[in-house]
């Protein structure tokens, strides 16, 4: 009864991960299509091939839509991994403050370097913020007892206090503020073949933890006291998938900025259709998380012409309320 059971799970979720993957790739062409310059399928097919569009598509359209892919879906595990250790669906990293922080250190790193060295100064800076912020969210929440509603708060708070002193420093430094918030608010424009490499390099770096952390999610359900008996520290567990969200968001924050709520939508989403164990939430959240910013991007390409709206405003557009019916839902479900 129970293989049979795990049986239709499994097929749903199959059926359900190839139905978004369609759709990524109905978007994904949308993508290459839609623009400045109309092409039709045929101009981007016969661009693959050097044709007379082909700099149009390869150069510019081509590493847009692999950016949104490939951040997206970094963005929609990293909420995964942070929502597993927190045990807490409404936790994300932009939502805990990760995000802020790294938005914090890539505008210090601006500032302190001269332009020319953005190019490797900024990611550094942004995996410097992230990581900085995990170890005050992990180390100030122990102290407070460690519970996941203690870190969930203290990370709100430490998001706040970063994004207070990105504002202050805005007002002291009024000439990067423009271009910072450009960056701020996310973008993908301008990607290039240089920013996917370094994604994909990123993401095949953390490949081995995101496995290891896969494996360990399902774990990071039961409570500290289940988690001793069977033999698992609960701090190593939390603090492991915590690091995992931290790396995964710095590397998708240093290629498109920062991103809001993708890591709180897209795994919510994913635990709607496919449940909540690990081996299928783990590919839907990825998949919903790249289609959303997919979206978010192309979207914010079309309703404004011939302006662009940054995917990351749209993302909060649409994520700002769903944020606030998941917080009705979860309050009616505890009334």
């Amino acid at each position: 009864m129970k293989d049979a059971r795990e049986h239709r799970e499994g097929r749903r979720a199959a059926f359900v991960c190839v139905l978004i993957l369609l759709l990524l790739c109905l978007v994904s062409l949308l993508g290459m299509v839609i623009g400045a310059v109309k092409l039709s399928v045929g101009d981007v097919m016969a661009a693959f091939g050097g044709g007379k569009n082909a700099f149009i598509v390869m150069e510019y359209r081509l590493p847009r839509v692999a950016i949104s892919i490939l951040a997206g879906a970094a963005f929609g595990l990293a909420g995964v991994f942070l929502q597993g250790a927190l045990r807490n669906p409404l936790a994300s990293p932009d939502v805990v403050g990760i995000t802020k922080w790294a938005g914090l250190g890539a505008f210090s790193a601006g500032l302190m370097t001269p332009p020319a060295w953005s190019a490797w100064a900024i990611p550094l800076g942004v995996m410097a913020g992230a990581l900085f912020g995990a170890l005050a969210l992990l180390v100030i929440g122990r102290r407070f007892g460690g519970s996941t509603t203690v870190l969930a708060l203290t990370g709100v708070a430490l998001g706040m206090f970063a994004q207070a002193l990105i504002q202050y420093a805005m007002v002291l430094f009024p000439s990067r503020a423009e271009q910072s918030m450009v960056w701020l608010a996310g973008s993908v424009y301008g990607s290039t073949g240089a920013d996917v490499s370094a994604l994909s390099l990123w993401l095949l770096l953390c490949l081995p933890f995101v496995l290891i952390a896969a494996g360990r999610l399902d774990a990071g359900g039961f409570g500290d006291d289940t988690l001793t008996s069977i033999g698992l520290a609960p701090s190593l567990l939390r603090g492991g998938l915590i690091l995992v969200s931290v790396l995964l968001a710095g590397g998708a924050v240093a290629a498109v900025g920062s991103m809001g709520f993708l890591g709180l939508l897209a795994p919510h989403a994913a635990r709607l259709v496919v449940g909540a164990r690990s081996r299928y939430l783990i590919p839907a959240s990825a998949l919903l998380g790249a289609l959303a910013l997919s979206i978010a991007d192309l979207a914010g390409r079309v309703v404004a012409l011939p302006n662009e709206i940054p995917a990351g405003i749209v993302a909060a557009v649409i994520g700002g309320p769903y944020l606030v019916f998941l917080l009705l839902k979860e309050k009616s479900r505890n009334d």
